[in-house]
């Protein structure tokens, strides 16, 4: 077996691949990659037995057909070295022995059989699809994932929540302390239908999808999801459960509406949170006279820090507290210029929200207060 094919085109592909694999596996197969030559295609497949990413590629020049397996640290290791030119890849089918023809050089290692490399869940008859916006699909991953949980005990808190539904496609994270809901009301499903994306496949996803153009496809039953993309197709096991009715826990009034510029709140809550608890982050926010007094203290060290930035507030004078790591975290996964920050009183959740939300698109997101000793 043999073929020609650009060294960057392959070396990238390889890289995005071992995205998926794991560190440590449970059988030796799961450190390669599995190569598939069939014509003018190689097909190129890595998984760690829950989630399998493939994707495939057309070859220069091709002679025989056939599959092998090859550690991705080598094969890796062995291609971005060299600088954009074709390579020549030859592989014994008797000794698996893998020779790389390139410009100046050849290298040779030995693979695998790839007989006992595992193959994907297939989908049940059963299944619902949906076609999205790979752009669509890249933001709601993006705005979700640094809220999902790390939860033994509810599993189903340890993913992206997918709703697709008469108000939208809807995107939901949360860790119990915080919440994103970030909605596309362009997309609407006559049929209800809604699965938990692992954190694991969603980072993957998040990773490929900003270099991704055109249409994304998800098709799933209970159990398992498969995703084809221009380039990837990704499939994974499904985190099985009921999430929990995620709209109980949003204020349905919340009468203080404030308005802030974002890039500045961010800007002010990393300096005063440099002298802040390291064990709690409390960051505490007074609003007063169209006026922000973000302040912390860390009485174990006697450090103390004040800020004060314009706001549009012009009721009774507001104290409330938050964690400020999680308070930046929601910020930085927000693009508006200025945000609405929406509040009842100290001990309820505050909402966030952009002050002009973009076409189609619904996003909210939710932070638990912390209490302030005063």
């Amino acid at each position: 077996m043999k073929f020609s094919v650009s060294s960057t085109t392959l070396c990238n592909r390889l890289q995005a691949l071992s995205r998926v694999l794991s560190s440590k596996n449970s059988i030796q197969i799961l450190d390669c990659i599995l190569f598939e030559l069939k014509g003018q295609q190689l097909r190129l497949t890595a998984s760690d037995s829950e989630t399998t990413l493939t994707s495939t590629l057309e070859v220069n020049e091709s002679q025989g057909e056939g599959r092998f397996a090859v550690k991705a640290v080598t094969v890796i290791n062995g291609l971005k070295e060299i600088s954009e030119q074709p390579v020549t890849i030859e592989v014994n089918d008797a000794t698996y022995e893998i020779v790389i023809d390139y410009q100046n050089g050849r290298g040779n290692f030995v693979g695998q059989s790839a007989d006992e490399y595992p193959l994907p869940q297939p989908i049940s008859n059963e299944t619902q699809e949906l076609t999205l916006d790979t752009g669509i699909l890249l933001n709601g991953i993006s705005r979700a994932l640094f809220a999902t949980a790390e939860d033994e005990l509810r599993p189903v808190m340890n993913g992206i929540y997918i709703d697709f539904n008469a108000e939208g496609l809807t995107f939901v994270a949360s860790d119990g302390h915080k919440l994103v809901r970030d909605r596309c009301t362009s997309l609407r499903a006559d049929r209800p239908a809604a699965f938990i994306l692992p954190k694991k496949p969603a980072k993957t996803l998040k990773d490929i999808l900003v270099r991704e153009d055109g249409e994304a496809v998800i098709r799933f039953d209970e159990k398992n999801a498969e995703i084809t993309m221009p380039s990837f197709r990704l499939s994974c096991r499904l985190i099985e459960g009921r999430y929990p009715n995620y709209g109980s826990v949003i204020p349905a009034d919340n009468p203080y509406h404030i308005t802030l510029e974002r890039a500045a709140l961010i800007g002010a809550l990393r300096r005063v949170l440099v002298f802040a608890s390291t064990s709690t982050s409390l960051i505490r926010l007074r609003f007063e006279n169209n006026n922000l007094t973000i302040s912390s203290q860390d009485l174990d060290y006697s450090t103390s820090a004040e800020e004060h930035i314009l706001c549009d507030y012009n009721a009774a004078p507001l104290s409330i507290g938050f964690k400020g790591t999680f308070l930046i975290d929601i910020l930085n996964s927000m693009s508006a210029q200025d945000i609405v920050l929406q509040l009842a009183d100290p001990s309820r959740a505050g909402v966030i929200v952009p002050a002009v939300q973009e076409k189609d698109e619904d996003l909210l997101m939710l932070l638990m207060p912390m209490m302030l000793n005063d």
